[in-house]
């Protein structure tokens, strides 16, 4: 008796599902034990024992055969090692192609599939302003593009261009096998017109067959707000276009942000250094510096502040992308000249004996220090 589970149970349907049930069941379960997507031991055997139970049950014959003998039928013999499916295939237009190529059962004949241009990735340095406005950008790409002589066919004329005899214009040749007990159809791009489905008999002067020529092209671009460097835009259709026609590529914009004067950001935070002079540490000062939202920063240093020490403005910070702000930080720095005057100097020396812990009072202001500290 054969230990192999019944098919219908490994797909989780009814033996009265229709082939509607048996392709969305197939799907599902692709997906989820495929390889590519499931690392867990056991994912492989039963992505094909999956794959196995559709082979069977969406072939009428071999289903009939099972639902009389189960696995002792006829044509049920055989071991089978799976068949060489991409995650990308399980999505999609391309999955009727794939049930009709692999399983049979489907005498439709695929469409060409149309050649697609090379992306592009382009850098572009923006200002800092743009993280809290957002607005718009252009880049200067040399782009491959539509032969204007030809209209992308590569063609001298219409009539320089026919048909690929060895595909028929489908672009792909079917080749079929046998697996075990299941015959096996795989496609592949045509050799003779590299999957274009044509040939070009007169190539045009002005591309030389390509169908495409190089050219610069200036493309505007918008920039969200809150962007920062190495955000990536893509524009679709903006890239190379194929040889002799196809679907144009994509352009990647990478967004490099420029550095601001005083500013630094964390997400949707402002951090920025404040140089204070220890006179306006000790008394306390309001100073206002400009801002990128237009209106004047206030920031407001408390009396017997500590060099060190942080302040928080709410809600001037950069957009967070949910129509909040986030906040300035502001790390107060205390700020010694270079080159102190004289009278600064006669000044500091009187203030020093007001000022200086003695060697007699060193340890006690150690100790207190420690408690504020713990506390």
């Amino acid at each position: 008796m054969s230990d192999k589970r019944d098919y219908y149970e490994v797909l989780g349907v009814n033996k009265d599902a229709t082939d509607k049930d048996l392709k969305k069941a197939f799907r599902s379960l692709a997906r989820k034990y495929h390889p590519d997507k499931n690392s867990d031991p056991g994912a492989d055997d039963k992505f094909k024992e999956i794959q196995e139970a559709f082979a069977v049950l969406s072939d009428s014959d071999k289903r009939a055969q099972y639902d009389r003998f189960g696995h002792s039928g006829p044509q049920m013999g055989g071991g089978f090692s799976g068949f060489d499916i991409r995650y990308e295939d399980l999505f999609g237009s391309g999955l009727d192609d794939l049930f009709s190529n692999l399983f049979g059962g489907g005498g439709r004949r695929s469409r060409p599939r149309q050649a697609r241009g090379q992306s592009i990735l382009v850098r572009k340095k923006i200002a800092f302003q743009m993280a809290f406005e957002g607005g718009s950008e252009e880049v200067s790409v040399d782009t491959f593009l539509s032969c204007d002589s030809c209209s992308g066919t590569g063609g001298a004329t219409r009539d320089d261009v026919d048909i690929c005899s060895t595909c028929r214009g489908s672009g792909q040749i079917t080749q079929t096998r046998q697996v075990g007990p299941f015959v096996q159809q795989t496609s592949g791009i045509c050799p003779s017109c590299q999957g274009r489905g044509k040939i070009i008999i007169n190539p045009c002067k002005e591309c030389k067959g390509e169908g495409r020529k190089k050219k610069k092209q200036t493309i505007r671009f918008n920039v969200p707000q809150g962007v920062d460097t190495g955000m990536r835009l893509r524009m679709r259709g903006k890239g190379h276009v194929p040889k002799q026609g196809g679907v144009a590529g994509d352009l990647e914009i990478e967004l490099v942000l420029d550095n601001h004067p005083w500013f630094e950001r964390d997400g949707a935070e402002l951090l920025m250094s404040l140089p204070v002079g220890f006179p306006d540490l000790m008394l306390g000062k309001t100073v206002k510096i400009s801002h990128l939202d237009g209106k004047p920063l206030v920031i407001k240093i408390p009396s017997n502040s500590l060099a060190g020490h942080t302040l928080n403005i709410p809600g001037r910070g950069l957009p967070d992308g949910r129509g909040r702000r986030g906040d300035v930080i502001v790390l107060l720095k205390l700020h010694i000249p270079n080159k102190p005057s004289r009278n600064l100097k006669s000044q500091l020396e009187t203030l020093k004996t007001d000022l200086s812990i003695t060697d007699e009072d060193l340890e006690s202001a150690i100790l207190d220090e420690a408690k504020d500290r713990r506390s």
